[in-house]
């Protein structure tokens, strides 16, 4: 039998000529049509039919591009393959049997050429398209001229439809007409499809490298034949099909798979290669790959399936969805295990299942439904994997050498862990599926380092990765979301590197780092977690970089029982809690995060936790933007603090720490807030645009403020109260739109050195029961007095310089005796009393929104109260003979000016809006703590 081609024989035909082989005669050419060019020679038929009952008679090989049966005997013409017999009477009496077409043992005899047939006795469409020469006359008679150029196309493609592969390779060298006809897609497709069942051409470009491509996005003019060719080497385990003989067909089928892995090892033993591929499918010629087996839809029971030192290649073959169609199922032992010397050994499209008998004494905690051993390699590819095994993992990759590519498979619903790596293992997995299992979606283990890329982990029953144990592995674009406890958790030494992933919807966490874990988490998306987006404790120290943190049910980072870690350059924001919150002895470094828009405060530090917070933009939050409290010790460097709905920073109940070099500004309440307890040390920071002051201490704070800039404030500079007793050093306190220095309801303090200008109000105000220490400051170019002392307040006043200030230098109220020591007050406006002197009402400077100190009066006669003051002014004009009374010297505005009493003021304009006087500035807005654990 000659051997077949799937190639094109165009190269053939042209070796031949080169050798002088017999040619067909070529008709003259007298017109520009072609006639169908003669193809290459067939070989002898003395090789008989391969059948699947002899598997060896050939092999796959029967049908690799350019390959002959036998020597290349005379040259007879290849359309004598269509002739009936070796009969010499005339008439033309061509063969259109496709028995006799088809059949690999017909005789391939010439015969003479009919007599007295000419072009004229044929219809007009089928007459030749072009005039032969004399010479050739008498060949356009015969037979095969009616079979190559008169026969109807359709009637050829009716008759290569019942063709088999091989004889359709024959014929498809007879000539140009036969081989575009041979070469039909729809003959090609039903062909591929009848032996292997897909419904797209299934290409194999390189070795464990199976690709379904459609047709219609192929580059290929016959997709189909290209498939066929490629795949045909196959080994076929069919049930029901190893006895049945195909003539022009050479493959080789099975019962069973073990028959098929026995068959292949005898072959590769026998051969010392198991086949080559070549042409457009890209390998060079001759290049080996291992026996490639095709497993036909069903569910193969109870066979052990070892794969050790052969490159096999195990695919399924099913109409549909394969890897549902082809079923392999064990209740003991693996169902598939790869051991070592498998190095590219390939297993795809297959469903495996591992389904023990839950009666069975047998254990079965180390049996798993795929395992892949030390020293191997093999690339698992759209497999379906189930285990319903209790214990162990549905796939397990150990050992030293153990580097798989698992891609594209569904790992769900089992009972166990999805996939477990570990022991040095390594291995590469890629865009799979793997859902809904009882423990962990994956485990990494003991010193493995997988590399796992775009899988889709969701709804475990448990955490959906977990490396521990020193695992490591690098995790990129992986999609990890719904699972019971965190999307990711690293524990015990573990140092796996995340990045690209999203880690969302959890029902607790986000990651969880524990017992010193490690690990590096980069350009990952964590959101919408009912828990923390990131826990790092008990002494773990990952780096948390660049990630978007967002939308958590719960905080963004949270750090706590002695964790550390590196958390920068992240996007933190609208989570429900702190955006970071550190706690019991933590110390993280915190550093380039936008932490903002959050529900609640912007960092939370509690209950003795640390941290270096540097170069950090906080905005925009609820509460305040950074809260330090209950022994806490932080140390806040270079941030931008700003626009939050609350504080700043607030310091209470013993939150101390270290704020330095920031800038805050823009809060709705102030900028820094210390209390109860706390002493921090504020120092180099720009503090501005407070809605309710700079800084606020009150209720015991205390605390060291230095070197600061704090100006622009809608109130006071520095807020002083409730037995308050902070140091003031060297800082600058100016533009307020409220006083300089605030201090009342008892609140102390010491203030050296410290420039205090430009204030709306005093640059010092002190009153109720407050006795404060200043020294060395220089307070100048107020817009009202430079030091104002009221309400029984004290104070000691020493060599400070008081100058330039509108209302006066230093003004005390009545009852009040300060301890002054070698101050320097000179040039101040005295614009209270060159009013009083010119008889101006006291309203016409101030208006009511200033409070200069004078002699404060009431009228009986008006009867006003001592919460309605009158100037001494206004008292002799336009109270004139009423009943007056002198109440004390002290800082008002006057009323009869403001227009609120009955009698209109003679020495003001228009009435304005009732006030009442005001003898402190506005009280400031304090913060209610809010305690989250």
């Amino acid at each position: 039998m000659p051997s077949a081609s799937f190639t094109a024989s165009r190269s053939y035909v042209r070796r031949s000529r080169r050798k002088g082989a017999n040619r067909i005669p070529t008709p003259s050419r007298t017109t520009s049509a072609e006639p169908c060019e003669p193809s290459c020679p067939v070989p002898n038929q003395n090789i008989p039919a391969p059948t699947a009952a002899a598997p060896g008679s050939g092999g796959p090989s029967a049908l690799a591009p350019g390959s002959s049966g036998g020597a290349i005997p005379a040259h007879h013409s290849p359309y004598d393959l269509r002739r009936k017999s070796p009969s010499h009477h005339d008439g033309p009496g061509p063969s259109t049997s496709a028995a006799t077409a088809g059949s690999p043992t017909s005789p391939a005899t010439p015969t003479a050429p009919a007599q007295g047939y000419t072009s004229a006795m044929l219809p007009a469409r089928k007459r030749p398209r072009r005039t032969c020469s004399a010479s050739y006359e008498n060949c356009t008679n015969t037979a095969a001229h009616y079979l190559q150029y008169e026969l109807p196309d359709e009637v050829l493609l009716t008759i290569f439809n019942y063709l088999l592969e091989q004889d359709l390779c024959r014929v498809s060298q007879v000539c140009k007409r036969f081989q575009a006809i041979a070469n039909d897609t729809e003959i090609w497709k039903r062909l591929y499809q009848s032996v292997y069942e897909y419904d797209l051409p299934l290409f194999n470009p390189a070795p464990c490298v199976f690709q379904f491509i459609s047709p219609e996005e192929s580059d290929l003019a016959n997709p189909w034949k290209e498939s066929f060719r490629q795949l045909y080497r196959g080994i076929h385990v069919r049930p029901g099909y190893q006895d049945l003989t195909f003539k022009g067909r050479n493959l080789v089928y099975f019962n069973t798979i073990q028959a098929a892995l026995d068959y292949a090892d005898e072959r590769s033993g026998s051969n010392g290669t198991t086949g080559s591929v070549s042409g457009s499918s890209g390998h060079s010629e001759g290049t080996n790959q291992g026996a490639l087996i095709f497993l036909h839809a069903g569910t193969y029971r109870g066979e052990f399936l070892v794969i050790d030192d052969s490159d096999i290649a195990l695919i399924g073959a099913a109409p549909g969805n394969v890897a549902e169609s082809v079923i392999l199922e064990r209740e003991s032992e693996s169902t598939v295990m790869f051991v070592e010397g498998a190095k590219n050994a390939y297993c795809g499209h297959l469903t495996l299942k591992f389904s023990p008998d839950v009666t069975s004494t047998v254990p079965h905690h180390k049996h798993y439904c795929l395992e892949v051993g030390e020293n191997c390699s093999p690339t698992i590819d759209h497999c379906i994997i189930r285990s319903t095994s209790v214990v162990g993992a549905a796939v397990c990759v150990s050992g030293t050498g153990a580097n798989p590519i698992i891609r594209h498979c569904d790992i769900s619903d089992c009972e166990n862990v999805g996939l477990y790596v570990t022991d040095f293992a390594q291995g590469t997995y890629e865009d799979n599926e793997i859902s809904r299992n009882a423990l962990a979606g994956i485990w990494v283990k003991n010193n493995a380092n997988p590399i796992m890329r775009r899988n889709h982990i969701h709804h475990g029953r448990d955490v959906g990765i977990f490396t521990f144990d020193n695992g490591m592995g690098y995790f990129e674009a992986n999609d990890i979301h719904n699972n019971r406890i965190a999307g990711f958790e690293v524990k015990a030494g573990a140092n796996p590197t995340v990045v690209q992933c999203e880690i969302h919807h959890g029902q607790t966490g986000g990651i969880y780092v524990h017992e010193n874990g490690l690990g590096q988490f980069i350009d990952n998306k964590i959101h919408s977690n009912n828990f923390a987006g990131v826990w790092i404790t008990s002494n773990s120290n990952p780096t948390i970089r660049r990630n978007e943190i967002y939308n958590g049910h719960q905080g963004g980072v949270y750090i706590f029982g002695e964790g550390r870690g590196l958390i920068e350059h992240n996007n933190i924001y609208g989570n429900a809690l702190a955006g970071i919150q550190i706690r019991t002895n933590s110390d993280p470094i915190v550093r380039h995060n936008k932490i903002h828009h959050g529900q609640h405060g912007g960092i939370y530090v509690h209950e003795k936790g640390q941290g270096l917070i540097e170069e950090n933009e906080v905005y925009a939050n609820t509460l305040a933007g950074v809260w330090i409290t209950t022994g806490s010790s932080p140390v806040l460097r270079r941030n931008r603090i700003h626009s939050g709905k609350q504080v700043g920073v607030y310091f209470y109940d013993n939150g101390h720490g270290k704020l330095e070099d920031n800038d805050i500004f823009n809060h709705l309440y102030s900028g820094v807030q210390i209390r109860t307890g706390s002493n921090p040390v504020i120092r180099g920071n720009k503090i501005w645009g407070g809605q309710n002051g700079g800084v606020l201490v009150y209720n015991g704070g205390l605390g060291l403020l230095e070197q600061n800039e704090i100006f622009d404030n809608a109130m006071a500079g520095v807020w002083i109260k409730t037995d308050s007793n902070p140091t003031l050093k060297r800082n600058k306190i100016f533009d307020g739109r409220d006083g300089g220095i605030c201090i009342f309801n008892g609140g102390k303090g010491i203030l050296e050195e410290n420039d205090i200008f430009r204030n709306a109000q005093a640059g010092v105000l002190i009153s109720t029961q407050s006795h404060p220490i200043l020294r060395r400051n220089r307070i100048f170019d107020g817009l009202a007095a430079g030091v104002e002392i009221t309400n029984n307040a004290t104070a000691t006043l020493e060599s400070n310089q008081i100058f330039n200030n509108r209302f006066g230098g230093l003004c005390l109220a009545s009852g009040v005796q300060p301890i002054v020591r070698g101050n320097k007050i000179f040039n101040n406006q005295d614009a209270v009393e060159k009013a009083v002197a010119n008889g101006q009402c006291l309203y016409k400077i101030s208006s009511y929104t200033s409070f200069p100190m004078h002699d404060f009066y009431r009228c009986q006669t008006c009867n006003t109260t001592d919460r309605n003051a009158i100037c001494v002014n206004c008292i002799k004009t336009c109270h004139a003979g009423h009943d007056v009374e002198f109440i004390r010297h002290d800082r008002f505005f006057c009323d009869c000016g403001a227009g609120t009493l009955t009698n209109q003021c003679q020495l003001q304009g228009e009435p304005t809006q009732d006030t009442d006087t005001l003898y402190d500035s506005a009280a400031p807005m304090e913060s209610h703590t809010l305690m989250v654990n």
